[in-house]
């Protein structure tokens, strides 16, 4: 299992590494182009491929997250185990839960959303 979360958590760091970086380059370009929040809110509604560039990066979170937590805790704390993985395996569902309602806030019109 240690092999597996390894491999996990590095494969979804090398994901978050590009997904960062475009997340960042796209902030800095709407900010020096001095856009609004509305306005860049106007540009992603409906965007089929920014919601699933953040429904990746969410997943990426997800995964990378929780295994990175989860090796902090076990060697800065005594806590191991079924308990400790149950935790973390609840804070990966938070993260996507989380960031799965921004993803689709910033994809739905507001009318969309409330009806």
């Amino acid at each position: 299992m240690t092999a597996i979360l390894f491999l996990a958590q590095r494969v979804s760091a090398m994901v978050l590494a590009f997904f960062v970086a475009v997340h960042l380059a796209t902030i800095l370009y709407a900010v020096r182009g001095g856009l609004t929040a509305g306005e860049v809110l106007e540009r992603t509604r409906g965007n089929h491929l920014l919601f699933a560039f953040y429904v990746l990066f969410v997943l990426a979170v997800a995964v990378h997250a929780p295994i990175g937590l989860r090796n902090v805790l076990r060697e800065w704390t005594r806590w191991q185990g079924r308990s400790l993985d149950i935790a973390l395996a609840l804070f990966s569902m938070l993260l996507l839960i989380m960031g799965f309602r921004a993803a689709v806030a910033v994809y739905l019109s507001p009318e969309a959303m409330f009806g």
